[in-house]
C-alpha cells in the first residue's frame, strides 16, 4: 500500500509539474503574440507617417541658385517664397574658418567641444560611476552663401543666414582625439579625500567645410541689388539645413520608411508563426486527449 502511494504522488506530482510548464508555455507564448502584433501595428503607424511626411517634402518647390529663382522671386508677392528647398554648394562670402587641429581644412561653421571624463565614488553602492563633467562648446561662423551645384562661375549667390538654427545636424567631424589623464602620488591622495578623479578629455572639432554639398529648406527673400538669402521661415515651419543634394535627402527619408515597414513586416510574420505554433500545440492536445 505504501509503494503505491508513493508511485500515486510521484505521478501527481509530475502531472502537476507538467500543467505548470504548460501553462507557462502558453502565457508566454500569448505574451510573445500579443507584443509581435502590437509592435507590428506601431511600426506600420510609423510607415504610413513617413510614407505622409515624403510626400509633403516632394511637394516642396526645388531651386538652384540661378537666374531661374531670381525671376520668379521678383515676380512672387512681396518678392519671398514661404517655404522652398534651396541646393548648392558652400562657399564663404569672405575669409574662411581654419581648423584647429587639421590642416588646410577651411570652412564656414566650427563647433569644438572638450569633454572631461571622470569617475565619482558612490559612498551607497561603494563603486566608482561616470560623470561627464566640465563639457564646454565653442561656436564660430562667418558669413557664407550657396552657389549653384557644377557651375564653374555664377553671379547668383544665396546667402545662408541664421545657420545654427537649423533642425538637422549638418556638420561633420574633422577631428577627435581623447587624452588619458595623467596623475602623480599627491593627486591621487587628493582623489582618495575628494571621491573624484579625472578619467579622460575628450576633444571633438566639427566643420561645415568649403565646398561641401548643401540643401537648405526655408523662406526665401529677394534683398535690394538681386541679392537673395534663405531665412528660418516666419510661419513656424522647420528650418533645415542637410549635408547633400535634395535627391539624398529625399532617399534617407524614404529610406527611413522602407526600415520601419521591414520591422513591421519581420513583427506580423513573428507573430503570425507563434500563434501558428500556439493553435498546432492546442490541437495535438486535444488530439492526444481523445486517443
Amino acid at each position: 500500500m505504501l509503494l503505491i502511494a508513493l508511485v500515486t504522488l510521484v505521478l501527481v506530482s509530475l502531472t502537476h509539474t507538467q500543467l505548470l510548464n504548460d501553462t507557462r508555455k502558453y502565457c508566454f507564448s500569448r505574451h510573445k503574440t500579443g507584443s509581435s502584433f502590437a509592435f507590428s501595428g506601431l511600426f506600420y503607424h510609423l510607415y504610413q507617417e513617413k510614407k505622409k511626411e515624403i510626400v509633403k517634402l516632394k511637394e516642396i518647390p526645388k531651386f538652384q541658385p540661378d537666374h531661374h529663382l531670381l525671376r520668379i522671386l521678383k515676380a512672387s508677392p512681396q518678392h519671398r517664397l514661404q517655404y522652398v528647398a534651396v541646393e548648392g554648394v558652400v562657399q564663404p562670402d569672405g575669409e574662411p574658418l581654419a581648423s584647429q587641429f587639421v590642416p588646410k581644412c577651411f570652412g564656414v561653421v566650427q563647433k569644438v567641444i572638450v569633454q572631461e571624463d571622470w569617475k565619482v565614488w558612490n559612498n551607497i553602492t561603494q563603486r566608482w560611476s561616470n560623470k561627464t563633467m566640465d563639457r564646454k562648446v565653442n561656436s564660430n561662423t562667418v558669413p557664407f552663401s550657396l552657389a549653384s551645384l557644377g557651375a564653374y562661375y555664377t553671379d547668383i549667390l544665396v546667402k545662408v543666414q541664421s545657420p545654427l538654427d537649423s533642425s538637422e545636424d549638418f556638420l561633420e567631424l574633422v577631428h577627435q582625439q581623447r587624452k588619458r589623464a595623467q596623475t602623480g602620488l599627491v593627486d591621487a591622495v587628493l582623489q582618495g579625500v575628494s571621491g573624484e578623479k579625472p578619467v579622460s578629455q575628450d576633444v571633438r572639432e566639427e566643420m561645415l567645410r568649403v565646398g561641401t554639398s548643401l540643401t537648405a529648406f526655408g523662406e526665401v527673400v529677394l534683398e535690394y541689388g538681386d541679392g537673395v538669402r534663405i531665412q528660418p521661415p516666419r510661419d513656424g515651419r522647420t528650418y533645415v539645413l542637410s549635408v547633400g543634394d535634395h535627391r539624398s535627402f529625399i532617399e534617407r527619408h524614404e529610406s527611413t520608411a522602407g526600415w520601419w515597414r521591414a520591422l513591421s513586416a519581420f513583427c506580423g510574420i513573428t507573430g503570425s508563426a507563434v500563434l501558428a505554433g500556439m493553435i498546432y500545440d492546442g490541437s495535438k492536445g486535444r488530439g492526444g486527449k481523445r486517443n
